[in-house]
């Protein structure tokens, strides 16, 4: 589809306009940068490298430490750039590979974790059948949906922000090409793409909401039911760093999308926005950590391949 916008860049403002704190920022996302990077890829190493971590649950954790691996090239090293440099500047074709991923990203983790909230319920509440249901080619093909819906709204936004004519104001009052803060400075009617826009992140919202707290309720019944308290405490330890991390993301993307009728919200959005993008992805690895003793015993399995 052709553009016929004046505008050939984009000029990114950033998460602050405050110079003092343009340094300290900037350490403290390489920070964050280099802790979603290794933490991440230490998980996904763990769980290639141990057999015993061969399993649907392992197999879904990887997928979502890979999603929020690649996550974070979309946007970081620009937003890092913003920091140390007077305009940081994007082009419009940058623009919309950045907003491309960022939206193919973001949908992929929403379908995942309801994957994993699924996964969690069959372990629970039909645990005879487990190996039955989660075969490796339902675990695939579940994989494979995930991704495909977050390709499919990915490339669906992504076309009908290219259709948009972008004239004199090519500032956008963001660190990165997300839809809201881009269709603002747009001169085309954005009608179509706002109702577009709220009806793929309502739908994603609602299914997957829907789906998670289903799962849970049934696990809940079933938690409630079971004599043993041993029994008890396994099933809250399993499903306990999900509903964690459920929560964060959940949370953290309606507080930064929700419009209140103030003049601050485009400011609280970029900063609730840096709750799912930098911090979950971050958390990730190590709520999944913590608290798991296959994990724990990976870490040591490994450590002793390593130093033997």
């Amino acid at each position: 589809t052709e553009n016929d916008s004046s505008v050939s860049e984009f000029i990114l403002l950033g998460l602050t306009d405050q110079p003092e704190l343009q340094l300290p920022l900037f350490f403290l996302f390489l920070v964050n940068y280099t802790a979603i990077v290794v933490g991440n890829l230490s998980l996904m190493s763990l769980i290639f490298l141990n057999s015993h971590l061969h399993t649907p649950m392992y197999f879904f954790l990887f997928n979502l430490s890979f999603i929020d691996f690649c996550y974070s090239f979309v946007f970081t090293p620009k937003m890092l750039m913003s920091f140390v440099s007077e305009k940081n500047i994007i082009p419009f074709t940058g623009c919309m590979t950045q907003l491309f991923f960022f939206c193919f990203f973001v949908n992929s983790e929403s379908y995942v974790l309801t994957v994993m909230a699924y996964d969690r319920y069959v372990a629970i509440c039909m645990p005879l059948l487990y190996k039955v249901i989660m075969l490796p080619r339902i675990c695939c093909l579940l994989m494979f949906g995930s991704y495909l819906i977050g390709f499919s709204s990915a490339l669906v936004l992504t076309g009908l922000m290219i259709r948009l004519n972008f004239c004199s104001n090519n500032i956008i009052n963001h660190y990165m090409c997300d839809i809201f803060p881009v269709l603002r400075i747009s001169c085309s009617n954005t009608y179509v793409n706002e109702l577009v826009s709220t009806a793929v992140v309502g739908t994603a919202i609602i299914l997957c909401s829907l789906i998670i707290l289903v799962s849970y309720a049934m696990i809940l019944f079933n938690i409630i039911h079971m004599s043993s308290g041993k029994g008890w405490s396994k099933a809250l330890g399993t499903c306990g760093s999900h509903i964690v991390t459920v929560s964060l993301f959940y949370g953290s993307g309606l507080l930064a999308y929700v419009k209140p009728s103030s003049a601050e919200t485009v400011g609280q959005g970029k900063f609730f926005s840096v709750f799912y993008t930098f911090l979950v992805p971050m958390l990730n690895p190590l709520i999944y950590s913590l608290r798991n003793k296959d994990v724990k015993l990976a870490v040591k399995k490994t450590l002793k391949r390593i130093t033997s």
